[in-house]
């Protein structure tokens, strides 16, 4: 890579890592997963980044590169037994309901597939527009509206997010 394109591209990581972070938090449910998946969606990114900074919006291919690195390794990752990092007795009572209402919905994200999960987490975690999303997951803004439909739906159904703290924001940060 020459001199001033690896310059722009070390700016670019620089600026927008922690977002990627948190957008691939969002996407994971775990932190060290995370920094594996913007670490690859990154590496891929500097591989092709004459092709990625002519783009119209480098944001979103970088992002698609991020969600398609992310359904690519669930499909790696598909087994019968559900990967926790609770132990299986109940949490103590004293927790605060801000950390409750985090866990029931990171676990009700990790139970919708990866495209509806991509959705909902561009869409609301990270305040993007519909066409926004199309163009991050390369599909059509009726695509996006379809996938935001069925994993609200999924979720309204979801006992767990019934749950959740009557009346104020669930707490999501990476």
């Amino acid at each position: 890579m020459k001199t001033s394109a690896e310059a722009e591209y070390r700016e670019y990581v620089a600026s927008r890592w922690p977002r990627m972070l948190r957008t691939a938090y969002l996407l994971t449910g775990n932190h060290h997963d995370a920094e594996d998946l913007a670490q690859v969606a990154l590496a891929k990114a500097y591989t092709g980044w004459e092709r990625v900074r002519r783009t119209d919006d480098p944001d979103a291919y970088v992002w698609r590169i991020m969600i398609n690195a992310n359904v690519d390794r669930l499909r790696r990752l598909r087994v019968r037994e559900w990967l926790t990092t609770r132990f299986p007795e109940r949490q103590a009572a004293d927790r605060a309901d801000q950390i409750v209402d985090r866990s029931l919905l990171m676990e009700a994200l990790g139970r919708l597939p990866p495209r509806q999960r991509a959705v909902v987490v561009l869409r609301f975690l990270e305040d993007r527009s519909e066409s926004e999303v199309a163009a991050v997951l390369g599909t059509r803004v009726g695509t996006v509206r379809s996938h935001t439909a069925r994993a609200l739906a999924k979720l309204r159904r979801d006992g767990a997010v019934l749950g959740m703290g009557r009346g104020r924001a669930p707490a999501v940060s990476g």
